[in-house]
């Protein structure tokens, strides 16, 4: 843990105080070693720092010291699993119970986490999601939503999308689009390939993905709007994205760890904590999603955080329910990618903090003066095993048992230290 010089927290003019001192701090242009001063819950002073007599003194370690996780796409909130991950801010998908599709209901999840973890809720494009009638977006932006989305589901009506999109694009939101066309993935659980064949599991196949994507690109660029696809797993749709990020569209895509370390073949014994929205694809994919990592086509790397108990997973795989909990994981999942040497650390928190604050209108995820003090401390080479009937959350994940590096040691969200619950 680290050191400190006044547990008690300090004082001076009013104003309260927080010294970070001994850190390496992960900064947008690389790693730099030095400290950073909190003022009243605002980075006042990053690098070389003179201490102000009185302030709180945490002795870093050496440790490295970057912006807290924003997960950008998570279907529950789970505070301590949060926690646990370096996550201090959420963008919850509108796929709740009821759908985030009024101003009432945006609003009280918007309070639900206050203080430790803000949630930021993502306003249904369509009633009830059911992809017809446009949901209230602009009263909902005014109670606190900071996107728009379409949810788990894919809005099959291009008329509809083109309106979503033209709605969003005028009150300055990005739309969140989840990216298969739903003609093709009707019933279907799996990739199509050579696994799904040999389990003889539903299928579809991986040009869903593309279909859907060239259609959203298209009516972006056309209104104007800006456009997150949520997960993009596949090579022709990445080539998509990269086609149209050379266009100048408004375009930012995301993926999650377990369609970088994970393939179809993930799948075979009927594993269905493997069993994901959408489904794991072949290696040619994989490979294509970590080229796709190295080179900044995509953007933004999230947990995909949808826990499932044993009644909606310990059931035949096509009977099961589609997600995983990651959370807990997605910090050390996502150091894997700086130890093989895909991305450099200011990357990696690019894609975690950064990038998905943009994309949800926040001026937060970085470690600038006059930035909210969201702050992750956190020990790069700590080894654990992932173990899934240990987490805070329901334990279907499908790296149970792998060992990994990585942990949160401290977060403060405001300069305020998070603590558990």
């Amino acid at each position: 843990m680290p050191r400190r010089a006044d547990a008690s927290g300090a004082r001076r003019g009013g104003l309260v105080m927080l010294a970070l001192t001994n850190a390496r701090l992960v900064l947008p242009d690389g790693v730099a070693t030095g400290g950073l001063l909190v003022r009243d819950g605002m980075i006042a002073a990053v690098g070389i720092i003179d201490v102000p007599e009185g302030a709180e003194v945490v002795d870093c370690g050496g440790r490295l010291l970057a912006p807290g996780i924003v997960d950008l796409g998570v279907f529950k909130v789970d505070r301590e699993a949060c926690r646990r991950g370096g996550i201090v801010r959420v963008g919850l998908m509108p796929d709740q119970s009821p759908v985030l599709d009024g101003p009432g209901i945006v609003q009280r999840a918007a309070l639900v986490g206050k203080p430790d973890l803000w949630i930021h809720p993502i306003v249904a494009a369509t009633r009830e999601l059911k992809g017809q009638d446009l949901a209230e977006m602009a009263i909902c932006a005014e109670a606190g939503a900071k996107a728009v989305g379409t949810g788990r589901g894919w809005i099959a009506d291009s008329a509809v999308m083109a309106r979503v999109l033209a709605y969003a694009a005028g009150l300055g939101m990005a739309v969140v689009a989840h990216a298969e066309d739903g003609t093709l993935t009707q019933h279907a659980v799996a990739t199509e390939g050579e696994t799904a064949t040999r389990l003889g599991l539903a299928a579809a196949p991986a040009v869903a993905e593309a279909l859907a994507v060239a259609r959203d690109l298209m009516l972006a660029e056309e209104t104007g709007a800006r456009l997150h696809i949520r997960q993009v797993t596949t090579a022709a749709a990445l080539d998509l994205v990269r086609a149209a990020k050379r266009r100048g569209v408004a375009v930012t895509c995301g993926i999650t760890p377990a369609h970088l370390h994970l393939s179809a073949i993930a799948v075979s014994d009927f594993r269905t904590f493997a069993h994901l929205s959408p489904p794991l694809r072949e290696e040619a994919d994989r490979q294509a999603c970590l080229a796709a990592v190295a080179d900044g086509t995509i953007d933004v790397l999230s947990s995909g955080h949808d826990p499932h108990g044993p009644e909606a997973k310990r059931l035949p795989f096509s009977d099961s329910a589609a997600g995983m909990a990651g959370a807990e994981t997605l910090l050390p999942l996502g150091l894997i990618l700086v130890r093989d040497g895909l991305v450099t650390m200011e990357r990696l928190f690019a894609m975690l903090a950064t990038n998905p604050a943009r994309v949800l209108g926040l001026d937060s995820g970085t470690l600038a003066i006059n930035q909210p003090a969201d702050l992750l401390l956190l020990d790069e080479r700590a080894p654990w095993r992932i173990d899934g009937e240990a987490f805070a959350s329901a334990g279907n994940t499908p790296f149970h048992g792998l060992p990994v590096e990585g942990r949160a040691v401290t977060l403060w969200k405001g300069g305020r230290e998070v603590v558990a619950r």
